[in-house]
């Protein structure tokens, strides 16, 4: 059992498309879909699933944070919860508590758009299923991704247009604290002050800080595809 929770594993790697990546995004389709069946459910089984929901995504961020400590792999350059889907699934967790709206405009646009591009191409190198790493990765952004899915499909919630001015405002309010942050201890949350030294999708962009214009373009693009089924139910109301 230790071997799957070690740091230096040499069980399979991770493989992208493989059978376990598949298996991941599938059982995670099938918990979407299960979720569906407390439309019609009183508040009380609501407010059970949300705390569920809550417990299992906190707690396997907890443990990652414990899983890092343990390995001596923790350090403030590299696991402070600063990037977007670290920040986003603890806001997450609040949102799930208080279903405040502010809270849930964030985890739509930014939680469904980051969990989606993340589960498709997962950052897990040679932590391949079983490892500790691969549960812990697809259940933190599964969660992420499913929240939020979540909240407006069973629970009601829902963006409205001034919601993605509030996400593009706070986002890039953001990335300036976060930006000082990397400077002053030598970290890239974020990725806006180096490309990753890594190959990333972000190599095919062009050099720093120009990339930064794409990834916002590209992020601007994502948050309009998620508005688009509420525009369009809109403009069919008032047609």
């Amino acid at each position: 059992m230790e071997q799957y929770f070690t740091a230096d594993y040499h069980g399979a790697p991770f493989q992208l498309f493989g059978p376990a990546h598949f298996g991941a995004l599938g059982a995670l389709l099938i918990l979407n879909f299960f979720l569906l069946q407390f439309r019609s459910a009183g508040e009380h089984a609501k407010r059970t699933v949300r705390w569920i929901l809550l417990s299992a995504m906190w707690g396997a961020e907890i443990t990652w944070h414990l899983w890092n400590i343990f390995n001596g792999l923790w350090s403030i350059q590299t696991v402070l919860p600063l990037h977007l889907c670290s920040v986003l699934i603890w806001l997450t967790g609040i949102l799930l508590i208080t279903k405040n709206q502010y809270l849930y405009e964030f985890t739509y646009f930014l939680g469904i758009g980051g969990a989606i591009q993340y589960l498709a191409t997962p950052d897990l190198g040679i932590y391949g299923f079983p490892h500790f790493r691969f549960f812990q990765t697809f259940t933190t952004h599964g969660l992420l991704l499913t929240c939020p899915i979540y909240l407006t499909a069973v629970e009601g919630m829902r963006p409205t247009w001034k919601s993605l001015l509030r996400v593009v405002v706070g986002i890039n309010l953001y990335m300036i604290p976060v930006y000082l942050i990397n400077s002053a201890i030598g970290s890239n949350y974020l990725m806006i002050n180096a490309k990753p030294a890594t190959t990333s999708l972000l190599d095919l962009l062009p050099d720093w800080p120009y990339y930064i214009i794409h990834m916002e373009l590209i992020g601007l693009a994502t948050c309009l595809l998620l508005y688009l089924p509420f525009a369009v139910k809109d403009r069919r109301g008032l047609a």
